[in-house]
């Protein structure tokens, strides 16, 4: 195989750009005032001394000179203290950080996110919110270790892929129900030593094989790259909710979950500490009794404290920041890498970027498990809304509103035929901007089996879209190299010449990867048959459950009859 430089469209004779001027670097630069100019000390002998018997008191020269001295003085012992208290405060977040690799222990990989044209990445972000009893703090708010005591393993209440898009323009957060059975491939907890062999189950099992596993089987279940997780238990939600001063939720009857003790009124409240948690956790309270109806809470509740973030003075007033900062790192564990402060402002400051009408809350679509009907599997219809985040597509437009169907016109990679790749040369030239795609292509063809007669090339020019062109009797040969490389039929096109054979002129829309990228997914098939919201939708409350889901005295009744019924219950909040 032949490589006549491989440059970049248009480039053929320049082997790389010409580098810009260096430039220096001032910005570290003391300013001016700073305190590596100081203060001048004060000359001895310079105060001429008062003659005796000059009947007035002297007066106390250098009197302006000491009190700036002193005010320099105490000034920089407060720049001092200042920054030491924000040091002691850095080091202090970061001591109550825990973090765990994002892979170690899970015999899968995470996946990898595929850059945009001007080399962006989009950010994956595995939620988890444990329903361990892992101490007694845990044990007292969530229950149930009466008889089993403190315990060590736990299972993923909760789990939402939170997806960033490579520009910071959009958000999607997919609710996975935990009910979902999925594939746990083999996996030990590094930390614990806990491990399986894997087996077939309820998707939020797997965290008691430790984080890392969790992550594993959401990346095999969706097909999504997961880039980090964060995981939350009991205790740190009632802490972030009393943090941010409470969060406002809706629901459009009076409920009364005797499960997760949620005992609300009609209407809007204020939720803090147990009341949150009582909320985020109620399954009887609202939709069908089932985790589904339970993750559309949790949106709600999700959505209201995203707009209370970025309203205006929530993140301006130190002191809540230092006790939402403060719980937060108390209430995570993350992985390696986020596991510093400095890491997860960065973080937080991309999904700052993201206006709240951009950010989605939906729910992966669901069927009941033929085996099982209290169990769920995935519906067709997710294959979709999986397809949409791993692309990097969005669910809303400009103005927040739901995205029509996306351009999935694109026909399927032409079938294969009877010709052995062996006996087929291709030439693959480069029509984008970035250096090495020929030979990247060529190379894969080649471990393909193709003939060692490939070559490579430069393309007259840059190109937008990546065309297979193959000489009169040479279709059968183009289609097999086209279904080698996924490049769809619509991308075939036949050549006037006679006698040519097939040249492969990769455009802008293939800038990496070595298979022709995925079509992009119908965005409005996406969300088909899925509950979907946008974040800043204020007005939305909680449905309560119409059926027999909850029980009081033994009896089943909706929780809106158990609401009416406990009158000796206090509400969980006002």
């Amino acid at each position: 195989m032949t490589d006549p430089g491989d440059a970049p469209a248009g480039n053929a004779t320049r082997s790389h750009a010409r580098g810009l001027p260096r430039q220096r670097h001032t910005s570290g630069s003391a300013p001016s005032g700073s305190a590596t100019s100081g203060y001048a000390p004060s000359r001895t002998g310079s105060r001429a001394r008062p003659k005796v018997g000059a009947g007035r008191r002297a007066r106390p020269v250098g009197r302006g000179r000491r009190i700036l001295r002193t005010a320099a003085i105490s000034l920089s012992v407060l720049v001092l203290a200042t920054a030491g208290v924000g040091w002691w405060f850095y080091e202090h977040l970061n001591g109550n950080l825990h973090s765990v690799p994002l892979t170690d222990g899970s015999g899968d990989s995470a996946g990898k996110e595929k850059a945009d044209a001007f080399g962006r990445t989009p950010i994956n972000l595995l939620v988890v919110g444990s329903d361990g009893r892992t101490n007694a703090s845990d044990c007292k708010l969530g229950g149930g270790c009466s008889q089993t005591g403190v315990q060590s393993g736990s299972n993923a209440d909760v789990e939402m892929v939170m997806h960033i898009s490579a520009d910071r323009s959009n958000a999607t957060v997919m609710s996975i129900p935990r009910d979902t059975v999925t594939t746990v491939p083999a996996c030990k907890d590094t930390e614990t030593g806990v491990s399986t062999n894997g087996y077939t189950g309820m998707v939020n099992s797997a965290l008691q094989y430790g984080p890392a596993c969790q992550v594993a089987t959401v990346h095999r279940l969706t097909g999504i790259p997961i880039d980090h997780f964060v995981k939350l238990d009991f205790s740190g939600v009632v802490k972030m909710s009393d943090a941010v001063g409470g969060v406002s939720a809706c629901v459009d009857k009076d409920v009364y979950d005797t499960y997760s003790h949620l005992k609300l009124a009609q209407g809007t409240h204020t939720l803090k500490g147990v009341a949150a948690l009582e909320f985020v956790r109620s399954r009887h309270g609202f939709g069908d009794g089932s985790d589904l109806g339970r993750t559309y809470s949790q949106h709600i509740f999700l959505s209201s404290m995203i707009r209370k973030f970025k309203s205006a003075g929530t993140l301006t007033d130190p002191t809540a920041v230092y006790r939402l900062a403060d719980a937060a790192t108390k209430a995570l564990t993350v992985d390696t890498g986020l596991g510093s402060i400095r890491k997860l402002i960065g973080l937080a400051a991309d999904v700052d970027k993201v206006p709240a009408n951009r950010i989605t809350f939906t729910t992966m679509q669901t069927a009941p498990d033929p085996g099982d009907s209290n169990r769920l599997v995935p519906a067709a219809t997710a294959q979709s809304l999986f397809a949409t985040i791993a692309n990097d597509q969005s669910l809303t437009n400009a103005s927040g509103k739901k995205t029509a169907a996306a351009s999935a016109t694109a026909k399927a990679p032409a079938s294969a035929s009877a010709v052995p790749a062996a006996q087929i040369a291709v030439t693959v030239e480069n029509g984008t901007t970035v250096t090495g795609r020929a030979s990247a292509v060529a190379t894969a063809l080649l471990d393909k089996g193709f003939s060692s007669g490939t070559t490579t090339g430069n393309a007259a020019g840059t190109t937008s879209t990546t065309t297979l062109t193959y000489g009169s009797g040479h279709k059968a040969e183009a289609q097999t190299a086209a279904k080698a490389l996924g490049l769809p039929s619509s991308h075939l096109k036949q050549s006037d010449a006679t006698g040519t054979g097939l040249t492969l002129v990769i455009g802008t829309d293939w800038t990496s990867g070595t298979a022709y990228p995925a079509a992009p997914a119908d965005t409005k098939t996406a969300t088909a048959d899925a509950h979907a919201e946008t974040a800043d939708q204020s007005k939305t409350c909680a449905k309560v459950s119409p059926y027999k889901t909850v029980s009081l005295d033994g009896v089943a009744m909706n929780p809106t009859q158990a609401y009416r019924a406990a009158t000796g219950t206090k509400d969980s909040a006002p």
